[in-house]
């Protein structure tokens, strides 16, 4: 395996906490802790526009799949959608009042899950944008949301270590998951389904069986906080970004270190934490406190 480094995204005043594709291809949009959420080109990594302002920083980005909305959520608790049709903010979802860690969507039930610092989930309605459910999963933040690939179930990972598995029908708490010493900062099913991969501040990978949460493997994976596990979109690895400046990529199917990209290894990386990563076919996009957004191909 073999990365390159394509390209470095500049622009951003502050460090960059999250990003997301768009719905439209070759497009990206990021964010952080500065003044607006920027829309980048990825057909010649240039800058596009600054999307709309806002007064907090963000945390998460959500671009749901079938639905011509952006949906960003904010520091102060606030989430903004953002229409590409009419081009332009049609509404604040003000429910939560403290910080937005993570957003993601139920297709099949056309929702939109988001965490919040104060220990819920609020469940909204994606086409009416209309607040169906609040579910009080912890006494402490909720940072992290992963839906199980046949959308049956949904996982949350939380600041007092645990991890919730609720029903994504009825939003039925099912077990509570123990195993991190400390926070959990990131979940994904595999996209086969057939295990849960936790990450979090231990700086351990933790993998659980899907039926019966139990722990299957623990890997040692990262020297601080693990911050994002992303699955590549076709190909059996999986990333991770972390606190320690480094992101690492993964077999999804044997658990092997295949690659690091860090400065330790020679690669032109961030010096700072990275934050957040996404898939773009074969390459792969991190966002860091260092204010960039770097571009690598990945040669499998």
């Amino acid at each position: 395996m073999t990365v390159e480094k394509l390209a470095e995204l500049t622009g951003h005043g502050n460090p960059i906490f999250t990003l997301e594709l768009s719905q439209k291809p070759g497009i990206l949009f990021t964010g952080g802790n500065d003044k607006g959420l920027v829309e980048w080109s990825l057909k010649d990594f240039s800058f596009i526009k600054v999307m709309f302002p806002v007064n907090a920083s963000i945390y998460a980005i959500h671009c749901p799949a079938g639905f011509p909305v952006l949906i960003a959520g904010l520091r102060s608790g606030e989430v903004l959608v953002f229409d590409f049709i009419q081009q332009k903010l049609i509404k604040s979802l003000k429910h939560h009042l403290k910080p937005i860690f993570d957003i993601k969507s139920a297709a099949k039930k056309n929702e939109l899950l988001i965490a919040s610092e104060d220990g819920s989930v609020s469940v909204w309605n994606l086409a009416s944008l209309e607040l169906v459910h609040t579910i009080k999963v912890s006494t402490d933040t909720v940072r992290c949301i992963a839906i199980s690939p046949d959308e049956k179930q949904v996982a949350f990972g939380c600041r007092d270590n645990s991890i919730k598995i609720y029903d994504l029908e009825d939003y039925a708490l099912l077990k509570a998951v123990h195993g991190h010493t400390m926070s959990v900062f990131a979940l994904a099913y595999s996209p086969d389904g057939t295990y849960l991969a936790s990450g979090g501040r231990d700086a351990q990978i933790k993998i659980w069986d899907p039926v019966t949460y139990q722990p299957l493997k623990n890997i040692p994976a990262h020297l601080f906080a693990i911050n994002h596990i992303l699955f590549h979109p076709t190909l059996p690895y999986f990333a991770t970004a972390s606190m320690d400046k480094g992101i690492k990529i993964w077999g999804a199917d044997d658990f092997k270190l295949y690659k690091i990209i860090s400065r330790e290894k020679g690669h032109a990386s961030h010096p700072l934490s990275v934050n957040k990563l996404a898939w773009n076919g074969n390459q792969l996009l991190s966002v860091s406190d260092d204010k960039k957004v770097i571009v690598w191909d990945v040669n499998f």
